[in-house]
């Protein structure tokens, strides 16, 4: 199945200048061209945005992610202990900032419960005038 520009900025909700800079960055490899110099799209495309987006999403700057493609991944599997290395050091980065993040909703979560308290203390009381 092959998809137009149009297509792949539906199905992976990123702009047509974006898909360009990544193909010509060599982020995502692998776009075939029609007759007409068109790109031609298929599901191998979207499953690497969809990698991209993940990797963009947890904090992988494009310097790494290029890295990782251009630098490993092209060049097959002999880089196959190099990329699992950079993505459990991805995995490790990201697992401490979910840690983070969930010490910081604690103490909000903290906070909001103090005020439900105190809001329930004053909903209880009785003013006298």
């Amino acid at each position: 199945m092959s998809y137009t520009m149009r297509d792949m900025q539906e199905k992976t909700g990123l702009s047509a200048p974006t898909l360009r800079y990544y193909e010509k960055e060599g982020i995502l490899p692998f776009v075939e061209r029609n007759e007409h110099d068109h790109r031609l799209y298929n599901d191998q495309n979207i499953e690497w945005v969809k990698f991209i987006l993940a990797l963009r999403a947890t904090g992988m700057p494009l310097v790494e992610i290029k890295q990782y493609v251009v630098e490993s991944y092209k060049k097959g599997e002999s880089t196959i202990s190099e990329r699992r290395n950079m993505m459990l050091q991805h995995k490790k980065k990201v697992e401490a900032g979910m840690s983070q993040t969930y010490l910081h909703l604690e103490r909000i979560n903290y906070k909001l419960a103090l005020y439900d308290t105190l809001e329930a203390g004053l909903n209880n009381k009785q003013i006298k005038i």
